[in-house]
This record gives structure tokens, C-alpha cells and sequence, in this order.
């Protein structure tokens, strides 16, 4: 269980919560002028970053940054079929769940959608925003063409589950499977001949827990025709970690591969924060014994000087993948820490070149300083940031909001995005729901990830409250619990724009203004590391600001607690409680 500055981080092993209510996601469609829905218009999305390690560290030929994808997109995934390379990403509470991204060449990554996209499938109405979909795994099976994704449901008491796909491209994963085990983390493995397993963390034998955050790891045989592990086939093969006389805490994200006839067993070890590291270890047999490395981690920063430059932390969580050029390649969780050394981006998917020429994969300055760019497999060509693939560095993500689908990069929290969103050409119209931004229910609100430390945000809100349970703006929010709203509500007769804090689930206004509402409203937050400064404008441009510049503190992991980063949000309610 990770520990941070005397805050609990709930472990990944919790027990399974029962939730309500599944949503769906498909195409929007303009709607006649006479069918659409009232509710404020939201247009003319801006988001910007600004970090000067990009600005410092310009590209050079041969380089590409990382991570590959900033902001929240935890506990990464990738597989192999030919040329095409699939990456996914933990995903909770959002919806749709668990990014899919493509690449052809580890370098230049376009996203896909989405692999849990349909009320059957994501069932987290009522989960807190740091529960529902753990760890996915995603693995091309070549025996029978099928690609798997097995994950860990937290909610509605799926537990670990697994769809299927012949084509990611196309989508149409199938309805969850449930799998009949504890535990969290699954992935599966397919051998050379044919047979499949799965391997996964859980909790010791029952009366053989030694101390908190003691675990194991675990292996199933796999029926494929049936899609579920053999009843008694499990075999603990990890008890606790590379060295169980240390009590090492929380083995977790187990991946198996099977290099040169030997099977090698990689996992995540020390807790999903500062401690956080990769390991390995290898077996002649797929159920072990498995023997760890002389060398372990093979990538942590845990061990480096806090106060270095543009520091990398939590780095762990890893897979690995063959390049087109034949070398390996590792991707990782890890996160970039503030100037107050506190994580609002949250954890974000890195990469880096592993050497695996000799009998160990070695994770290439993977024990040194991250740097923010690695070289490119060969004859490779960095694309940048051009039309269509997933930008990175800093960048520029302008949305109209006209189109008639949205942008795979907005996403709703609890629930599915149609059932509050119709776009037009004004604008996407969000149909407020009777439920205030601090409750665990499907909120009417789009969000999009915070993927740099300095960033501005500007958004169009052409809105009229008409009663002071009506609201609708901009939140920066790290959970229910913990977030800034930005708004434009009613008090008597009057029209007013509130700036609120939530902290620990308290609300205080910061600060409130009496405005005249003539037109269309912008919003806009821009932050300087931990300074978030929230402004208005009656008038293109002519932005005011709305109190003093406010502490980033409470949209950090370090005080909010949770998995995920920072979002921002477009929000509308008739059940507003900021008064």
C-alpha cells in the first residue's frame, strides 16, 4: 500500500464495490434546430501547455519525447500483431474506459477510441473517481487471431474480466467475460504451443499474510475455448517479491514472456509511488521456480536525489514489446512532480529503449535520470505533432466543439457522454443533470486530462442561469472530493460569477462577482506549477481575473490521494450546492 507525506493511497487489491448503472458510447449526430436540447453551449475549447523542459530541450534528429502520453494514462499496455502496435491505459471511473492507441513504429501514436465503450461493458455509476478499471492488459493471441484485454473491474462485482476483438482498428470488443479468481492485474500469456495462462496479483493463503501490503503473484491455466482459468491449476510463483526476507511490499503487474526457450516474470514491486520499481526473474518451466535477477530493479528512480533537475518519479509498472528494427522497447508509469514537488499531471506512459542482447532485459538509463527524450528506433521518422496522431511535448488542442462526434481525448466521469451531450453548430450543448460535481453519480460534464505543469485553458459558455441550483462552467478537479469550480449561477434576480473551492468534501466561495450577461461568457484557468489563476471575459479577450492565483495542492495525488491526474472540465448542473 503506498504511503505519501502520512496520506493513504487505498491499494489495488481493495475489495470489489458493488455499483449501479451502465452507460453507453456511440457517434453524435446533429439533431434538427427544433430537437435540441437546452442547457448552456460550450465552444472554442483552447488548451495549451507551456513546460520549459520542452521549451529547453528542443527535439534533436534521431529523438522523441517522453512520455508518449501526458497527463493521466496510468499503467500501461502495449502488444504486437506484425507492424501494428497496440497500447492501452488503466482508465477508473472515466467513460468510456481504457484508451486504445495504434502505432506503427513506437513513435508517432494515433488513438483509436476506446476498449470498454457500451453500458455492457463499464458498469461504474456510482464509483469514486479513483475506482473501476485497473491495469488492463492487452495481448495478440496467434493461435486463434484474437486480441485479449483482461482487467480488473472494480465495480458492480465484475472483479477480473476480459473482451475480445479479431481487429482493435475496428473496435466491437465483446461484453466482459468474468473470470472466476481474486485478486487484481491480470494478463495473459500465450505459449508457443498454443496453451494459455494467466498471471495476476493476490493476497497470501489465507493465515499466511506476514505484514501489510504482503502479496503474490500467480498463475492460472487458460481455457480459450471457454474463456476461464482451470479449477485448480493456480500455482503461486512470486511469494512477496525479489527478497521476501525484506517484507517488499505490493508485486503487482505481472507480465510473462518467453525469450530464447526460458520464461521470465516481470513485475511491478514497492507500491505505485515514490518506492515504486520493475523487476524480473526467470524459469526454465512457465510455473517456475522462478529466480530473480542478480541485478533488481531494473528500473526504479526511487533511489536518486530528490532535488535533481526536472526529476522523474514513480517510474515502474512496465511491458515490453519487440521494435521494427528488432530491438526492445519498455513502456512505464511515471510521474512529473511540480515545483512544490507535488503531482497534478498524475501517472503518465514513458518509454524507453531496453537491451535485451545478453540473458536479462536491461531498461536502457533506466536507473539514471530520466531524460525527456529517447532515441528513436530505426528509420523511424518523428511526425511531431501533426493532424492525427496524439501530440506531445508543447502543444495546442483546439476544439470548436462543432463536430458532430467528439474528440476521443473528452470524456465523462460515472456515465456515457450522449446521455448528456448534443452537438450543434453553435456549439456542444450539455444537458445539466440534478447532481452536484461533489457526488459519486454520473455527472453532465466533459473533461479533459491536465497534461502539462503550466498550461492555459480558455473555453466559450453561452449561458443564462435561471435559478441558484442552476450552474455551469469550468472545473479543475482531482476527484469528488477535491476540485475548483468555476461558474456562472443566479442569486435573486441577479446574474453572478463564483469562484469555489472543494476540499475534503467542504465547498468555500473565494470569491464571487455580479456580471451582466449580454452574450456569450469566457472562462479560463491558467497554471503556473501549484499557482492556478481562474479569470473571466464579457468580452472576446478581455479577460479578468476572478480572485487571487489559489494552490494547486488540492488537485495533487499527494493531497487528494487516489490514482488519478488533474482534469478539466466542462460542467453543468441544476443541483448546485456552491451558495
Amino acid at each position: 500500500m503506498l504511503k505519501r507525506k502520512g496520506k493513504i493511497m487505498l491499494g489495488m487489491s481493495v475489495v470489489i464495490l458493488a455499483t449501479l448503472t451502465a452507460f453507453s458510447t456511440k457517434e453524435y449526430k446533429r439533431e434538427p434546430q427544433k430537437d435540441r436540447l437546452s442547457g448552456p453551449v460550450f465552444s472554442d475549447f483552447v488548451y495549451k501547455g507551456g513546460d520549459a523542459i520542452y521549451k529547453e530541450n528542443p527535439l534533436k534528429p534521431g529523438q522523441f519525447y517522453s512520455p508518449i502520453l501526458q497527463g493521466c494514462y496510468p499503467d500501461p499496455s502495449i502488444t504486437r500483431k506484425g507492424n501494428d502496435y497496440y497500447l492501452v491505459n488503466s482508465s477508473f471511473s472515466m467513460f468510456p474506459g481504457v484508451p486504445i492507441f495504434h502505432s506503427v513504429d513506437l513513435v508517432n501514436w494515433k488513438q483509436l477510441g476506446h476498449v470498454l465503450d457500451r453500458e455492457s461493458q463499464l458498469k461504474v455509476g456510482t464509483s469514486g473517481i479513483s475506482e473501476g478499471i485497473y491495469a488492463p492488459d492487452i495481448v495478440y493471441n496467434r493461435h486463434n487471431d484474437t486480441f485479449y484485454m483482461i482487467t480488473t473491474q472494480i465495480a458492480s462485482g465484475i472483479g477480473n474480466m476480459v473482451v475480445k476483438t479479431k481487429d482493435p482498428k475496428a473496435g466491437n470488443w465483446s461484453d466482459p467475460i468474468k473470470l472466476d479468481f481474486d485478486g487484481i492485474d491480470p494478463a495473459l500469456f500465450f505459449d508457443d504451443d498454443g496453451k494459455a495462462y494467466v498471471v495476476h496479483n493476490d493476497a497470501p493463503d489465507k493465515g499466511k499474510l506476514r505484514y501489510e501490503g504482503h502479496r503474490v503473484i500467480k498463475l492460472w491455466e487458460y481455457d480459450t475455448q471457454k474463456d476461464q482459468v482451470i479449477k485448480g491449476s493456480e500455482r503461486i510463483l512470486v511469494d512477496g517479491g525479489v527478497n521476501p526476507a525484506d517484507n517488499p511490499i505490493w508485486i503487482e503487474g505481472p507480465h510473462i514472456y518467453k525469450k530464447a526457450g526460458k520464461y521470465y516474470l516481470m513485475c511491478a514491486e514497492g507500491g505505485t509511488g515514490s518506492d515504486h520499481s520493475e523487476v524480473i526473474f526467470s524459469s526454465e518451466q512457465i510455473a517456475g521456480p522462478y529466480t530473480p535477477a542478480p541485478k533488481n530493479p531494473i528500473l526504479s528512480q526511487r533511489h536518486l536525489d530528490k532535488t535533481r533537475l526536472n526529476p522523474v518519479e514513480w517510474a515502474g509498472h512496465a511491458d515490453l514489446v519487440e521494435g521494427p528494427d528488432g530491438s526492445w522497447y519498455g513502456i512505464f508509469l511515471g510521474v512529473r512532480p511540480n515545483e512544490v514537488n507535488r503531482v497534478n499531471t498524475g501517472r503518465e506512459t514513458f518509454i524507453l529503449p531496453v537491451d535485451w542482447s545478453g540473458e536479462w532485459p536491461i531498461f536502457q538509463g533506466g536507473m539514471e535520470p530520466l531524460k525527456p527524450s529517447v532515441p528513436m528506433p530505426a528509420s523511424v521518422e518523428n511526425k511531431g505533432n501533426a493532424p492525427g496522431y496524439f501530440p506531445n511535448g508543447n502543444f495546442t488542442f483546439a476544439d470548436p466543439m462543432t463536430a458532430a462526434k467528439l474528440d476521443h481525448r473528452w470524456v465523462a466521469l460515472r456515465g456515457a457522454r450522449e446521455q448528456f451531450v448534443q452537438q450543434s453548430d453553435k456549439g456542444t450543448i450539455l444537458k445539466p443533470y440534478a447532481v452536484d460535481i461533489s457526488e459519486q453519480k454520473p455527472l453532465s460534464a466533459l473533461f479533459y486530462r491536465q497534461q502539462h505543469k503550466n498550461f492555459e485553458s480558455t473555453v466559450s459558455l453561452n449561458y443564462v442561469p435561471s435559478a441558484p441550483s442552476d450552474l455551469a462552467g469550468i472545473t479543475c478537479l482531482q476527484s469528488e472530493k477535491y476540485h475548483y469550480v468555476l461558474g456562472l449561477t443566479k442569486q435573486g434576480k441577479e446574474n453572478y460569477i463564483v469562484l469555489a473551492r472543494n476540499e475534503n468534501g467542504s465547498t468555500k466561495i473565494l470569491a464571487k462577482e455580479k456580471i451582466n450577461l449580454k452574450g456569450a461568457v469566457q472562462l479560463k484557468v491558467k497554471a503556473v506549477g501549484d499557482a492556478y489563476q481562474f479569470s473571466y471575459a464579457l468580452a472576446p479577450g478581455q479577460f479578468k481575473h476572478i480572485g487571487n492565483a489559489v494552490s494547486g495542492d488540492i488537485l495533487s495525488t499527494d493531497v487528494a490521494g487516489g490514482f488519478t491526474g488533474a482534469l478539466i472540465g466542462l460542467y453543468s448542473t441544476t443541483a448546485n450546492k456552491i451558495r
